[in-house]
């Protein structure tokens, strides 16, 4: 079994839980959406974990889901929640969002695997394995490509929005330095592709632990109260209509 993975799934899945608490508290739509972006990427390392124990169509699936596909661009709109005042903005595109992710998950699970899965080596990480397993067709490699796309850009953009406010307004400091380290730890697993090729297997397992690591300590800083002065209260009430 890979400790490495199951350790990242259960500090994920307890950063999950401690945001969608501090969600029931105080109602702000962005953590509801960063729970159920954490969630997907608690599954994500999980599958990893079965996956390294017995082979599992089912969980291979939900791996492709989670990992290669939700996990990013669900991340991203919680961003888009939290620095998207405008109404009906993120709302909409929550929407769209929500039915290409349904039509993911019917393209994924009707997908069929090959007769490679029956030579599916348990001690090979499985990221190394999917492709010549799952029999993605172009909707879903299609799919993959823009929901990242989209992930990308409300993680990336979210970061540089909020910079943005900040040289603009001098506030709201800790949520350019939270979205930063949120984007980095979202987007941190995808960076071991290059270690993978190169033979570097473990690294994907680092990345993802580093990466739940990296996405709380962005978490605890966008969600911060900081101290301001009057005038810089004002400015971010401003901000935020």
């Amino acid at each position: 079994m890979d400790y490495l993975s199951a350790f990242t799934t259960i500090v994920t899945f307890i950063f999950m839980v401690s945001v969608f608490r501090r969600y029931l508290a105080r109602r702000h739509p962005y953590l509801l959406v960063w729970s159920f972006g954490l969630l997907l990427y608690g599954l994500g390392t999980l599958g990893e974990v079965v996956l390294s124990l017995t082979f599992s169509a089912g969980m291979l699936k939900i791996w492709y889901l989670s990992g290669a596909m939700l996990t990013a661009a669900w991340l991203g709109q919680g961003t888009v929640y939290l620095l998207v005042r405008r109404r009906g903005v993120a709302p909409a595109l929550a929407g769209v969002l929500g039915a290409a992710s349904l039509a993911a998950i019917g393209l994924v699970m009707a997908a069929p695997v090959t007769a490679a899965a029956a030579a599916y080596q348990l001690q090979v990480p499985v990221s190394t394995q999917y492709q010549a397993v799952l029999v993605r067709s172009g909707g879903i490699v299609a799919l993959t490509i823009l929901l990242n796309i989209y992930g990308t850009i409300g993680l990336i953009g979210g970061a540089i929005y909020s910079g943005y406010l900040f040289w603009r307004k001098k506030v709201l400091l800790n949520r350019v330095v939270g979205n930063l380290l949120i984007a980095a730890g979202a987007l941190a697993p995808a960076m071991a592709g290059s270690f993978i090729k190169a033979g570097l297997t473990d690294m994907l397992y680092v990345s993802e632990f580093v990466g739940a690591v990296v996405m709380y300590l962005g978490f605890l800083q966008a969600s911060a109260r900081p101290a301001e002065t009057p005038a810089a209260a004002q400015e971010a009430v401003k901000a935020a209509k």
